[in-house]
């Protein structure tokens, strides 16, 4: 029977073979320790106490507004920019998804850090960072100069069945898979970007997914950050229906930890989803204090050992008859359990708005969204409605020129609708209006069209 240092020895020699930095093969070979031992990284409902309150986001006065502008010059915005739009049917980086005005994720959030006078800092992955550099270098000099991009790690997919690494002779870039944004502590790390910021006298650090529209800085927040002195804080929203699948804030002896759905036993699920009883989504904007982050990673020998994702997939995730593979992942949020001083903050809903599928495009891209003069992508304020909620067949409507095809005159006025559901292949004209909830349905193997000029309500 092989040793665990046996076992691991191909997946190192893959790892150092591809230019992978030592820590990030001792952070792999540590999670691969687990999924050995048979860790599944799950956290039942009976290790884990509800969160009852937090501090409200809300209620942060002008004293604490004052003081987080005073600290915007030590302060740094990051994006997590590691995601193919595959999901929406095309190949290149999100970030280069155009989403309001012509302008894309990218254009979007380096004008915020430009309005802002602060650096915008990219965790690229192996697919997106050459295309993204490619992005950047494209815009005018005053905003190139603000971006700093660094690519995080990438790992072996790990072979379901033998626990060996992934073969695909086919296309072997579809061996190796991100590791989840966890992995931003250890990139920082090994990129050089947190020396180079340290070095640059910045202490704060805003961290959120390139494609959360809503997630901007905040003085308020930035001010109660700083006068807290915490290395870690994270931001949280009120739970919907709509979260119930969404990863909450829960305490384990003592100390806040998050819980994602990959984490929850199946005979916990009922618990995981009772939006009641767990209040409190995470809406993956997090608040780090550079200076504590480095001392951290000099007292842990470099490594945050975070809990394991453990994701089953197919090795070619286009091919369902692929190899079944592992996919070892860490989610950066679950770094709140590791902190002693880490927090929680409780923040509105409009700082979680998140564009996952083309429905949320397409209601970002309406009139029921408006771009501010500091390049803010919110709710009209001619909407007296709760947020806009739009959902498109996924047979029809799931890729981007499938979106194109059938909204070809452009994006219905959404800015008076409450919920607009499209099931079949439903054309939309010029200049339609929709208005309250509405559903339209096409049961019929053709097309059918709504005509120029209509009102739906």
């Amino acid at each position: 029977m092989l040793s665990l240092a046996e076992r691991f020895a191909p997946f190192a020699t893959r790892m150092r073979a591809a230019g992978l930095p030592e820590l990030a093969v001792r952070t792999f070979e540590h999670y691969y320790g687990e999924l050995v031992s048979g860790a599944t990284g799950l956290m039942p409902e009976r290790s884990i106490e509800a969160v009852a309150s937090l501090p409200d986001a809300a209620g942060f006065g002008p004293d604490l507004a004052e003081r987080g502008r005073r600290a915007l010059g030590k302060t740094v915005l990051v994006k997590l920019n590691g995601g193919l739009a595959t999901s929406m049917g095309l190949q290149g980086p999100k970030a280069l998804l155009p989403v309001k005005q012509g302008l894309t994720f990218l254009d979007v959030v380096l004008r915020q850090a430009e309005h802002h006078g602060i650096p915008l800092v990219l965790m690229d992955s192996f697919t997106t960072h050459a295309a993204t550099l490619a992005a950047v270098a494209a815009h005018p000099k005053s905003r190139a100069d603000l971006a700093i991009a660094f690519e995080q790690h990438k790992v072996p997919k790990v072979t379901a069945d033998t626990l060996a690494p992934a073969e695909w002779p086919a296309d072997r870039q579809l061996e190796w898979c991100p590791p989840g944004h966890g992995d931003l502590y250890a990139a920082l790390a090994t990129s050089g970007a947190l020396e180079r910021l340290l070095r640059d006298g910045y202490e704060y650090a805003f961290v959120s997914n390139v494609d959360n529209l809503g997630a901007v800085i905040d003085p308020a927040i930035l001010g109660w950050f700083a006068a807290q002195q915490q290395a870690f804080m994270m931001e949280v929203t009120d739970r919907t229906d709509a979260d119930r699948k969404g990863g909450h804030l829960a305490r384990r002896d003592g100390r806040l930890v998050l819980r994602e759905l990959a984490q929850c036993p199946a005979d916990d699920l009922g618990a995981f989803q009772d939006v009641a009883r767990h209040r409190y989504f995470n809406t993956n904007n997090i608040w780090l204090h550079l200076p504590k982050l480095r001392e951290f990673l000099r007292a842990n020998d470099g490594m945050v050992r975070l809990p394991m994702i453990r994701n089953r997939k197919t090795v070619d995730p286009r091919d369902a008859a692929s190899p079944a593979v592992y996919q070892l992942e860490t989610a950066m949020g679950a770094a709140i359990e590791l902190f002693p001083d880490a927090a929680a903050v409780r923040v509105p809903r409009v700082r979680f708005a998140a564009v996952k599928k083309t429905g949320d495009l397409l209601g970002v891209r309406s009139d029921a969204y408006v771009l501010t003069d500091d390049f803010r992508i919110v709710p009209s304020p001619r909407r007296t409605r709760d947020p806009l909620v739009v959902t498109l067949d996924d047979r029809f409507y799931a890729f981007i020129d499938q979106l194109d095809e059938r909204f070809p005159a452009g994006v219905p006025s959404l800015v008076d609708c409450a919920r607009l559901e499209v099931v079949g292949d439903v054309r939309f004209g010029r200049d339609v209006v929709v208005r309250g909830t509405v559903r339209v349905s096409n049961d019929s193997p053709e097309p059918r069209y709504v005509i120029d000029g209509s009102v739906l309500t």
